[in-house]
């Protein structure tokens, strides 16, 4: 299961001992109320179990820290199993700075820490390896100034967080690992089964750029698709010995360019001869207009069955 994000935890114990370790078993299970999840394990080793369960047990507390690549290594010494009453802190260099309403400290140059109560800890088996889930409600959350945006969002470029692949290998959330999508979930979109036989068939396009084309909420107007076919590329195309691919390859550019509209509109252009009838029908009332998703789901049908 990867990548996973990482939580650094802090704890203390009775004696107010720090503890900080890293734990890629761990994610976040709801909003309303805010509930992260991460499992200590038992040792694979000796079947012993860690200082942060025995920290959390008696403190029902503790602060999960966010883990950047500016840390990543510091991260990986607080990994080591030094003695038990042993500061991770003092191992690693971090700063140790006071929360607000958990006795656990927070980890100074982490850019996020969440302080959290410990609702349950539920144990799942006993043998090596057995998992502890501790379900930890976020009381109070801190974020850097200096990663957010002018909106106060999270920059993921600034925040620059590591997750772990497994073994040695990790993963570097920022610049080229970042991608955007933007999926529209309300009104629903057309999906993969309203699409043309010859776009679904396609040898051109990839799985990503049907998503993109069944992500849309609505099919182009005729209007788009007559303009369409009036681009310069779009005649070049079709002046080709095999019209219907080199339109999908040029379609194709559009869509890696996130031109989704463009290119969906020069796909359905390739039929049209058989979407003229709907321009004399006009089923959808005035065809130059009217969206051709935007009617009921037998109108797309139509509109689909027509073009393929």
């Amino acid at each position: 299961m990867a990548p996973r994000p990482i939580a650094f935890v802090s704890t203390i114990d009775e004696e107010g001992n720090k503890n900080l370790a890293p734990y890629s078993f761990f994610n976040a299970f709801s909003s309303n109320p805010p509930i992260v999840v991460f499992s200590s394990n038992r040792r694979g080793s000796d079947n012993t179990t860690k200082d942060t369960l025995h920290n959390v047990r008696v403190s029902g507390e503790c602060v999960i820290n966010a883990v950047n690549y500016a840390i990543v290594r510091q991260m990986a010494v607080a990994s080591v199993d030094f003695p038990t009453g042993v500061s991770e802190f003092e191992k690693t260099g971090l700063t140790p700075i006071p929360s607000d309403l958990v006795k656990a400290f927070r980890v100074a140059e982490s850019p996020a820490h969440m302080e959290c109560k410990v609702k349950d800890i539920i144990t799942l088996g006993e043998g090596g390896g057995a998992g502890h889930l501790i379900i930890c409600e976020v009381v109070r959350m801190h974020i850097a100034h200096e990663v957010l945006t002018d909106r106060n969002r999270i920059d993921p470029d600034k925040m620059d967080l590591m997750g772990r692949m497994g073994r040695a290998y990790y993963v570097r959330c920022s610049g080229d690992a970042i991608h955007t999508i933007v999926q529209e979930y309300n009104p629903v979109s057309i999906g993969y089964d309203h699409l043309p036989d010859h776009i679904k068939n396609s040898p051109v396009l990839t799985g990503n750029d049907l998503g993109k084309l069944a992500g849309q909420v609505s099919f182009p107007t005729l209007e788009e698709i007559a303009d369409a076919r009036e681009q310069a590329d779009v005649i070049q195309a079709l002046a080709q010995h095999n019209p219907t691919e080199a339109l999908h390859y040029l379609a194709k550019t559009y869509l890696d360019k996130e031109e989704v509209k463009r290119g969906f509109s020069v796909l359905l252009g390739i039929a049209k001869k058989k979407y003229k009838r709907i321009y004399k029908k006009g089923p959808f009332g005035n065809p130059t207009t009217k969206n051709l998703g935007g009617r009921l789901l037998g109108g797309i049908g139509l509109f689909s069955m027509v073009i393929t």
